[in-house]
């Protein structure tokens, strides 16, 4: 098993996309990237902890490849908005890779790389060594498949399943 902490918006979106994904046996939902230990949800959101909303994944590589996981991520969020994803604004939507070694590192700025053709701006997504990752609270982990008929969900989230569907669907598990 390998394990990688990414951030890319809200985490209930990256959650719920991974969660889809063959390969991947965990995805815990949390803060990474900041200054304070155990930071509460309300400390992410003020921006005072510098954390960003992140989702540690735990896959196996044989079955799902770094460079396909960084593909997903990369396409189901848009890397090249500083600090936000769509309406959801400030420090902790921004998109990062915390690395854990250097063969993450190399994936990340290959994939940086790459995906960069498929956009006039520039991607914004950091890459970063990781530090910490602090989980969030229960009401935060599998928020989309506990909350489905919420606005956000169906608004924000759904579409992105759908996108993840049409794209990635041999990649997902039935």
């Amino acid at each position: 098993m390998e394990t990688i902490t990414l951030a890319g918006g809200c985490f209930w979106c990256t959650e719920a996309i991974f969660l889809e994904l063959k390969g991947v046996e965990k995805v815990t939902p949390g803060y990474s990237g900041g200054d304070i230990e155990n930071p509460s949800y309300w400390d992410v959101a003020s921006g005072r902890s510098r954390h960003a909303e992140s989702v540690q994944i735990t896959f196996n590589p044989n079955i799902l490849s770094l460079d396909k996981l960084l593909y997903v991520f990369f396409k189901l969020h848009n890397p090249t908005q500083l600090n936000r994803q769509g309406a959801d604004i400030g420090t902790e939507y921004r998109s990062a890779i915390f690395f854990t070694n250097e063969k993450q590192k190399l994936a990340a700025e290959i994939a940086k790389k790459e995906i960069q053709k498929d956009y006039k701006e520039p991607v914004v997504t950091e890459i970063t060594e990781y530090k910490s990752f602090f989980p969030a609270s229960e009401e935060h982990r599998e928020y989309y498949f506990k909350n489905k008929g919420n606005v956000y969900c169906t608004l924000v989230i759904d579409p992105k399943i759908q996108k993840l569907k049409k794209e990635f669907g041999e990649m997902l598990r039935q």
